[in-house]
């Protein structure tokens, strides 16, 4: 299953050019690392970034290093992780019901549209999933599997110890939290809290702090004032004041059955019982009102003593991921991929249970499906017209009525195969959900001039360098640093850079506008990128003419220089 995620999400990985502002922050920390060889204090821009600990930095510092400085490689770790997260959850599902939903639970992963979109993202999310997922998987393991009268298994959670140590080196102590939430509240639903007594705290507890604790120590040495800015400002103040990214409760509601979908509808069929589902239309129930047998297909009662463990198990893991990312109000839709597994591995139960229903409930339950996604592709039509006319509404409106095809095609084809074998329906939403995945893949690289600067730093690499001098207005672009080779001067800028800036900076980082007036002026080469909107200001303020030599999107590089001729950039 790993290997089969790779296939998916390999191709074209570096094709793209680096998003704006994440991608293009991480992939120029790990550049930063590889040419200063300091591989303990982190920088961004030449400057001590401290608000991520080292982990992520360090493998795509490594990519680097054996693939090059490309998307490629900053990259990888990403996919890498995606895949390793779908081998550890088609394992988890077949350690809890058998081969075949370890199969489904794997292909539910992989392709669901939110966990492939991050497997081709370069942030630290896929990998603490992967590490978060490995954790829950060797915490299951080492219960075994809800068997209370045998005991723990010692050596499955000491490693799983081990893989909190390396989710907490990827981002924190997040990892560790949720995890003890989790199996907490298990033992306690289980009422097995006694079983806290024979955990091995000790080795654990050894095996965590011999991971996490040396880079912690150094790091905290070398920069005074780590410990205050990483813990309390960091983690504690942003997750219970930070307003950047604010959306209400809801939020991850429609992130995660969107993000999930088709593979989310069937997770109905694992979790309630058969019994509850036949009193309802149109599952159970004809129009007449009586009720269609559904003899043949597994109870909640008929399968194995475990399933209410793995269950219980399964809920607690998905809502305690999901509760604490939607108390903050500053929320992102990758923060919910440490939450998909467990629901991965119910729609591959869901999709192999709905296989042993009687036709007459079977052709119900794809009907059903059908009319969902035929709904959901009319409501994406319809705000098609309803949104305001924007550049990543105009760029992408061919993709989403596509993407409505698709929904409806993923409904037909899904009622045509009701008859069909299990494994046949489910190759048959795979193929339409690839299909789905390769549409995003060509619109992600569409709208890649309003959210990326590749082309615009091409540009810019042409005159800045050991003649010209690079500056930002207002802004700071991060992916620029990694594409030039150079630091950006940022002028009027107010930003994560500023808590560990000024004793790096010494006058040469962040500037003032009477400053970029003076360098402007003084005869030295400068290269000035600034949002379109901005330049009618700068006008005013520099007394040389800023002449245009590239433009991406809404931004433009200037220069002070004889450049020999204007590029042809709209700067209204």
């Amino acid at each position: 299953m790993a290997a089969f995620a790779l296939i998916i999400y390999l191709p074209a990985l570096g094709r793209p050019p680096l998003w704006e502002p994440d991608e293009g922050r991480y992939a120029e920390v790990a550049r930063e690392m590889v040419i200063s060889g300091d591989y303990v204090t982190p920088h961004n821009n030449f400057v001590r970034y401290l608000e991520k600990p080292p982990l992520v930095y360090w493998i795509t510092a490594a990519c680097l290093r054996v693939f090059g400085h490309d998307e490629f490689a900053v990259r990888l770790q990403a996919a890498l992780a995606s895949a390793g997260q779908v081998g550890i959850t088609a394992a988890l599902g077949e350690r809890m019901f058998g081969p075949a939903t370890g199969i489904l639970s794997g292909i539910a992963l992989a392709l669901s549209p939110l966990f492939f979109a991050f497997s081709r993202f370069a942030t630290p999310d896929p990998a603490l999933a992967f590490f978060f997922a490995a954790a829950m998987g060797c915490v299951y393991a080492g219960f075994r599997g809800g068997d209370w009268a045998r005991g723990v298994d010692v050596k499955w959670l000491v490693t799983g110890a081990g893989m909190l140590a390396l989710g907490t080196l990827t981002k924190g102590p997040v990892a560790l939290v949720l995890a003890a939430v989790i199996v907490f509240l298990w033992l306690l639903v289980e009422r097995r809290l006694k079983l806290v007594l024979e955990l091995p705290w000790l080795r654990c507890l050894s095996l965590y702090l011999c991971l996490t604790l040396p880079w912690f120590v150094i790091v905290g040495l070398r920069n005074p004032g780590f410990v205050k800015f990483f813990l309390i400002h960091e983690h504690f103040q942003r997750y219970v004041e930070n307003t950047e990214h604010s959306w209400g409760l809801w939020f991850y509601v429609p992130i995660t059955i969107a993000g999930t979908w088709p593979w989310f509808y069937f997770i109905l069929f694992a979790v309630v019982p058969i019994a509850t589902l036949q009193s309802y239309w149109p599952f159970g129930k004809t129009c007449g009102g009586s009720t269609a047998s559904l003899e043949g297909a597994p109870s909640l009662e008929g399968t194995t003593k475990f399933w209410r463990a793995g269950l219980h198990f399964l809920a607690i893991w998905f809502g305690v991921v999901f509760v604490f990312f939607s108390i903050p109000r500053s929320k992102l839709g990758e923060y919910i991929l440490p939450g998909l597994p467990p629901l991965a591995i119910l729609a591959g139960r869901g999709l192999l249970i709905t296989g042993n229903y009687k036709m007459i409930v079977r052709r119900r339950i794809f009907r059903v499906f059908a009319a969902i996604n035929i709904t959901a592709a009319l409501v994406l039509i319809l705000l098609g017209f309803v949104i305001p006319s924007v550049p990543l509404k105009q760029a992408l409106s061919g993709d989403s009525r596509i993407i409505a095809l698709i929904l409806i095609a993923m409904g037909i084809v899904s009622v045509l195969l009701t008859s069909s074998t299990t494994p046949v329906r489910v190759l048959g939403l795979v193929i339409i959900v690839l299909m789905e995945m390769g549409t995003a893949i060509h619109a992600r690289e569409r709208v890649a001039s309003l959210v990326s600067y590749r082309q615009l730093a091409g540009a810019i690499s042409r005159y800045a360098g050991s003649r010209c001098k690079l500056m930002s207005f207002g802004h700071f672009e991060q992916a620029l640093p990694f594409y030039t080779g150079l630091r950006e001067v940022l002028v009027n800028y107010r930003g994560e850079l500023q808590p560990f800036g000024p004793r790096a900076a010494t006058g040469s980082v962040f500037a003032t506008n009477v400053q970029l007036r003076d360098a402007w002026r003084s005869g030295q080469c400068i290269v000035l990128v600034a949002n379109r909107s901005d330049v009618s200001e700068l006008a005013r303020l520099l007394s040389a003419k800023p002449r245009p030599i590239g433009c991406e999107g809404k931004k433009v590089a200037l220069t002070n220089a004889d450049t020999g001729g204007n590029a042809r950039c709209s700067v209204d």
